[in-house]
């Protein structure tokens, strides 16, 4: 049996935003792969409606500011991307958990792209007074999911 990972997404404030099990697929010194399958139906903001049964792959770097999910249906078609710009991860003892800096990016399969919620940043920025390391790092970890995006390097690279 693989080995169960619990995710908490956490805001800047350490609040938890979001939290799920994923199975662990492959770890190496810098990147975990995880799986994740969608039990029920969500009709998510972003992404629209999703089916029950669309796989979710995490790549989660342990030093870059970002994380992504590639979404697959059901029947294993390619459904979209989904990248988070984050602090890097900590993964201690089946648990990882990350600060969503709420910047995204929207990738369908085409590896089209938009990023969105940069003023979600900007507001949050304010509110909670981010630091202005954090700020320039959310920032080159964005351009850094973008150049992967457009120089369709791993994971945009059509290997699965």
């Amino acid at each position: 049996m693989a080995d169960v990972v619990n995710i908490y997404s956490r805001k800047y404030d350490g609040r938890i935003s979001k939290s799920w099990q994923a199975e662990l697929v492959e770890r190496t010194d810098d990147l975990l792969l995880l799986k994740g399958t969608f039990e029920f139906e969500v009709d998510h903001r972003k992404l629209g409606f999703i089916r029950q049964g669309t796989i979710s792959y995490e790549y989660y770097w342990l030093e870059k500011w970002y994380n992504i999910f590639r979404f697959q249906e059901p029947q294993g078609l390619l459904r979209n991307f989904y990248c988070n710009v984050s602090t890097p991860p900590t993964f201690s003892q089946g648990t990882l958990e990350y600060v969503d800096l709420d910047i995204d990016v929207l990738v369908d399969p085409k590896l089209n792209y938009e990023v969105v919620d940069l003023d979600e940043f900007e507001e949050r920025r304010v509110q909670m007074s981010y630091p202005e390391d954090l700020v320039k790092d959310a920032h080159r970890g964005l351009a850094e999911l973008i150049e992967l995006i457009e120089s369709r390097k791993f994971p945009f690279d059509g290997n699965v």
